[in-house]
């Protein structure tokens, strides 16, 4: 399953690098000792999702992965360039596995905490088209292409598509999940030196929508905490 994710997440790469790749070149000067030079424009991610605000008896296992990719706009707002903002558009899949099992009945949604020993897989899958906002800054000049930053900022993401799968030894289970929020927002936090930089993101609000609960009446008010790694490409 990893492996076609990672297939479909290079292909969205692709197409990404793409269809800014003509933009790029009306872009100001970008070579060394230009003195409008921008940086970190294009971008790739990779995460850890945590799940917090869990119900009772409900675990994480398995790697609950985040793949992300995009490009940000790098808008300068000093005469060095290395203080502004980004604003950028770029695609994520997040994968959630926990023993939250979800099933479909009669057309509609039921959630249950399973005994992790009664299945082998179990997540939420969702693919959206996300919108980074970022106040930027770091020790960059025109010449030097190691340096440090600091971005922070907020993410918007509408999920255009979210489905539960579960795999036991009996049979696999897999649809449509329209329980998954449809605009997800956090914040986050990208800081680094050179090529690796480390990432944080706490979603603001659930990941599942509003009165969501489980089949004894609790509800599901999880949130995400992201932790990863993203590299930068001019």
């Amino acid at each position: 399953m990893l492996v076609r994710v990672t297939k479909y997440f290079s292909c969205i790469t692709f197409s990404l690098f793409s269809m800014f790749g003509s933009a790029q070149s009306d872009l100001d000067n970008t070579t060394s000792g230009s003195s409008k030079y921008l940086e970190d424009q294009f971008y790739i991610g990779f995460g850890y999702n945590f799940l917090l605000e869990k119900p009772s008896d409900v675990v994480q296992r398995s790697l609950s992965y985040n793949l992300q990719t995009g490009f940000i706009k790098d808008i300068p707002f000093n005469q060095r360039r290395n203080f502004g903002i980004g604003i950028g558009l770029g695609y994520a899949t997040n994968s959630y596995y926990s023993n939250i099992v979800a099933s479909k009945v009669d057309n509609a949604i039921v959630y249950s905490v399973s005994n992790t020993s009664d299945f082998e897989r179990n997540k939420l899958e969702t693919h959206a088209i996300e919108i980074p906002l970022e106040l930027r800054w770091r020790t960059s000049t025109a010449d030097e292409y190691k340096f440090w930053r600091i971005y922070a900022g907020a993410k918007l993401g509408y999920v255009f598509s979210g489905s539960s799968r579960m795999v036991s030894d009996a049979n696999t289970m897999r649809f449509s999940n329209d329980d998954i929020q449809s605009f997800q927002y956090g914040l986050q936090l990208n800081f680094g030196y050179n090529t690796w930089n480390v990432q944080a993101y706490y979603g603001l609000n659930p990941l599942l929508k509003d009165g969501t609960a489980l089949e004894n009446g609790e509800a599901i008010d999880i949130r995400v905490l992201r932790i990863g790694i993203i590299f930068y490409i001019l």
